[in-house]
């Protein structure tokens, strides 16, 4: 997903990158990591996009902001869709692989994705997770080419990154609303909130929906602690090998 037909001539410039994600702290649904990017030479013009950290703006704005950066010649985007079974998964594993850690990857794997289109890339803004720096350095050393800045609230400081926001935020909202539920003889409501595990709509959802044998449906994040309360209630199943 992204704008992968074909490679402009403005991506053979110096190209810059913004890279930020949606739907890491919900217990519901996939997380989401985005990039923008453009030539160096369409900075100001992109300041004057309106973007801004998609936290702060209205659903339909950032709906209409995706909508124009698509339709944007001068823009390039892609994302990373990951989903909630595979979050549970590799934090539950044996050699278990924290947020973070993922979070890395997935940020290494869209600035890997738009090098190998042939994008290049001499500037890249990441919003951080964990410590910037350390962040930093974890990016430069797998691209030595790229000049990196990592900051908190990256979003709110620099545009591509505000775009990168948007990019990933609708995707992730999008995501949610189209989410085809597998397990669709339980009668399962899409009355599910925000997603966030404060939210009493979203508690209500995940009470209303848990199964003792089965658990919870796949678009539940169960490795999240607010998950663990309820596996009290789980029946311990135990598979049995006979000789057939």
């Amino acid at each position: 997903m992204g704008s992968e037909t074909g490679l402009p001539k403005w991506a053979s410039e110096p190209c810059i990158m913004g890279i930020d994600e949606a739907g890491r702290g919900p217990v519901l649904g996939p997380m989401v990591y985005g990039c923008l990017y453009c030539s160096v030479s369409y900075q100001k013009t992109l300041a004057t996009l309106n973007f801004a950290d998609s936290k702060t703006l209205k659903e339909e704005m950032r709906e209409e902001l995706f909508e124009n950066l698509k339709a944007d010649e001068s823009i390039g985007w892609a994302v990373d869709v990951i989903d909630p079974r595979e979050l549970s998964a590799k934090m539950l594993k044996k050699h278990k692989i924290n947020l973070n850690e993922i979070s890395h990857d997935s940020a290494m794997g869209l600035v890997s994705k738009v090098l190998n289109l042939g994008v290049l890339l001499t500037e890249v803004y990441v919003d951080t997770v964990g410590d910037p720096e350390k962040y930093r350095i974890k990016l430069s050393e797998r691209f030595p080419s790229i000049k990196f800045v990592v900051a908190k609230k990256a979003d709110s400081l620099y545009p591509v990154v505000s775009g990168a926001s948007i990019v990933a935020k609708v995707t992730r909202d999008r995501a949610l609303r189209d989410w085809v539920l597998d397990e669709t003889a339980e009668n399962i409501n899409r009355n599910f909130g925000s997603g966030y595990p404060g939210d009493p709509g979203t508690k209500s959802w995940l009470d209303d929906h848990k199964h003792s044998v089965f658990g919870f449906p796949t678009l539940v994040r169960f490795s999240w602690g607010t998950c663990t309360s309820y596996s009290k209630h789980l029946v311990e199943v135990l598979c049995i090998r006979g000789n057939y």
